[in-house]
């Protein structure tokens, strides 16, 4: 099976699994990811068939919908692209980019162990940032059943990745806790300066919630 047929095979697995999801991990999400890291891959010299194969699957089966089990996500995609007559080299390196790629707390590290893994990763973190990120914090909050705000709960930069899975706070603490800490852990030029951008849009955004919450104009 050809590279192009492979790709055109997994979008269509992935659109029909994730269409219609409400909590902001829908199909529309993995397509915005997926234009993204094309766009990225551009100014990387990577491997775009392993970017495009990674930013499709990388959202297969999130850990958040499955008990914080975050090996799920890696076993979906290796069968997937089993099914598919993938090499095991590449199904090895797609799946290993797909357990690395999720944010994992304020104060844990997640690197990316290839140029590939890197233009995926900044990839989804721009789909968190801007008016994109915004809509997607209070899709999923809402879907979670989250308060949007509390002031008498502070955010928690979280010390490791099963007290980050554990967290119940606040819509808006999430954008302290994770959204405004992913512009300085872009791996990429071209993903540091979109997210320039999109940071921007979310501290602009904060500053007008605040001062709308204290009843300023």
């Amino acid at each position: 099976m050809e590279d192009q047929e492979i790709i055109d095979k997994t979008k269509d697995y992935v659109k029909k699994k994730l269409q219609g999801e409400g909590s902001g991990h829908d199909w529309w999400h993995v397509y915005r990811v997926w234009n993204n890291a094309k766009n990225i891959a551009k100014s990387e010299s990577v491997d775009v068939y392993t970017v495009e194969l990674a930013a499709l699957l990388h959202d297969i089966a999130d850990f958040k919908f499955h008990k914080g089990d975050d090996t799920v996500g890696p076993k979906v995609a290796k069968e997937w692209l089993t099914g598919l007559n993938v090499n095991e080299e590449m199904i090895a390196h797609v799946c290993s980019i797909i357990q690395d790629v999720s944010f994992k707390g304020a104060n844990v590290s997640s690197p990316m162990k290839s140029k590939e893994g890197m233009v995926v990763q900044d990839a989804d973190r721009l789909d968190a940032l801007g008016a994109v990120g915004i809509a997607r914090a209070f899709a999923y909050g809402g879907h979670k059943g989250r308060e949007m705000y509390n002031p008498d709960i502070k955010p928690v930069m979280h010390d490791s990745f099963e007290n980050y899975k554990k967290n119940q706070s606040t819509t808006i603490n999430h954008f302290y806790e994770k959204l405004l800490l992913l512009k300085d852990l872009m791996n990429t030029e071209t993903g540091k300066r979109i997210a320039e951008k999109r940071h921007k849009v979310i501290v602009d955004f904060l500053d007008k919630f605040k001062n709308e919450w204290d009843g300023k104009d």
